[in-house]
């Protein structure tokens, strides 16, 4: 844990020194929350949507974040342009959001196998039915309710795990608890608060943070330092706030707060 730790408060610092930009292909309903949070963490954020724009982002920044949530055509050739040229020269992370609802989500989603993310960031469903499609586990379960999960953090560790070892990379399954594995290393990740569930954006934010973390570190000190600030910002924000909106506020205000050694300090508990 001790070099974990030590891990975290670099990756925390380095951010805020260097303010890496993590461009994203997000949906429309989450791009300001995912833009502010990256920015708070002290990263840059750089929104795109064409195909040519996507091939771009990927060769010149250290990571780009895709989102699959509210699909329109020309995204499938823009994410797909990306992602592979992401696996090619930097790296992305994927939230699989919504996987099995429509045919261009699916075929996409499928087709990432042969490029595949450095992090994989989504809810206990989404992780689940994703190491179903590619093959990696023997499971009925992993239904999505529209973008909300249907089963729990921990039935998705064995889907998650197999996820990291497969790409190489890390995988943040969220939900009233965290886990982030990289396949060896799992850590289960405390904090957060209930507004998260009551706001929209939450979890397509923390994939675009994990993105700007990315830009500086490896996949799983990435993911868990995503998931650590968002866990401690989320207690801060939750002792202030008088609704969803003023959480929504605060938790921007924590975030931007946040040095590396708080990252580290969240409660953590290796698995």
């Amino acid at each position: 844990m001790k070099e974990i730790k030590q891990a975290l408060v670099k990756a925390g610092d380095d951010v805020r020194a260097t303010g890496p930009m993590a461009p994203s292909i997000t949906n429309f309903v989450t791009i300001d929350f995912v833009a502010n949070a990256q920015i708070a963490v002290g990263g840059s954020a750089a929104m795109v949507y064409m195909p040519d724009e996507g091939e771009v982002m990927a060769e010149i920044a250290n990571c780009i974040y895709i989102n699959v949530g509210t699909l329109m055509p020309s995204h499938g050739d823009t994410m797909a342009a990306a992602a592979k040229r992401a696996y090619e020269k930097s790296a992305y992370v994927l939230d699989p959001v919504a996987i099995g609802v429509g045919e261009l989500r699916t075929k996409l989603l499928s087709d990432m196998k042969e490029y595949p993310p450095k992090i994989v960031r989504g809810n206990a469903s989404e992780i689940i039915s994703l190491a179903k499609m590619w093959g990696l586990i023997d499971s009925d379960k992993g239904s999505v309710r529209g973008v909300d999960s249907t089963d729990t953090v921990e039935s998705a560790k064995a889907s998650a795990e197999a996820l990291a070892k497969f790409t190489g990379g890390a995988v943040c399954v969220s939900g009233k608890e965290d886990i982030v594995t990289d396949g060896e290393r799992t850590v289960r990740s405390f904090g957060g608060s209930e507004y998260f569930a009551r706001i929209t954006g939450s979890g397509c934010s923390l994939g675009g943070v994990c993105a700007v973390y990315a830009s500086v570190t490896d996949p799983f000190t990435a993911a868990l330092a995503a998931t650590n600030a968002y866990n401690v910002a989320g207690k801060i924000a939750e002792r202030e706030a008088k609704g969803t909106a003023s959480f929504k506020v605060a938790f921007l205000d924590a975030l931007s707060n946040l040095a590396g050694e708080d990252i580290a300090n969240c409660e953590m508990e290796v698995l």
